[in-house]
């Protein structure tokens, strides 16, 4: 006697077409995921006021490359890592050289090269110099004799006379200073893990039906 036993349908293919269902669902998961992460972070940095530049320095790279994997993952990160995190962790903030903190006022304007000005550029840029004025209450000072422009700058003055020049506070300084905290990053990327599981649930619904 010969039996023959046929099992319809075909298991080990049934198996290999879930298998294969699962891997596009990881996939597709893990790219929901890190995209709204990365969209997570970049509205936190915009919306705490600090420009889209450093909103654009986060990026996302997903893994496999191409094709679909049960191990496939996703990698958030920014390309300016020092700034984020330190707006991230609100550190404290101290000279390097173990002397003061310099804070440009408005009368200090802006650097040409972006950023704040230091000490050194903003005398080579006006012609004046500046005098140092220990406070023992508040921040000390770097001054200047001159005159505030329409902008409220301190510039050299061109008055013979001396009419209308003033002692302008230039920078002030400072030991140390705490950078206030004004970003969660943390937050968003433990809504984005917890979100997984649904996200994968979700595309192999979808794949199924």
């Amino acid at each position: 006697m010969k039996l023959r036993l046929d099992i319809d349908p075909d298991i080990v293919a049934m198996m290999a077409a879930e298998v294969a269902a699962g891997e596009r669902a990881v996939t597709a998961a893990m790219r929901e995921a890190g995209t709204g992460l990365k969209s997570a972070w970049r509205t936190q940095i915009t919306g705490a006021g600090l420009g889209t530049r450093l909103a654009n320095s986060i990026r996302l790279a997903s893994f496999p490359k191409s094709g679909e994997s049960l191990n496939a993952a996703a990698l958030v990160w920014s390309n300016a890592p020092v700034i984020v995190g330190a707006h991230d962790t609100g550190p404290l903030i101290r000279s390097k050289n173990g002397f003061w903190l310099t804070i440009p006022t408005a009368a200090a304007g802006k650097s040409t090269r972006g950023g704040r000005i230091t000490p050194g550029e903003w005398e080579r840029r006006t012609g004046l110099r500046l005098r140092f004025i220990y406070r023992r209450r508040g921040p000390s000072l770097l001054v200047a004799d001159g005159r505030l422009n329409t902008k409220g700058r301190a510039v050299a003055s061109k008055s013979k006379t001396g009419r209308g020049v003033v002692t302008a506070p230039i920078f002030l300084l400072v030991p140390q200073v705490k950078l206030p905290k004004r970003l969660d990053l943390a937050r968003d990327a433990e809504r984005a893990v917890d979100g997984v599981p649904a996200l994968i649930v979700a595309n192999w619904v979808n794949e199924r039906y």
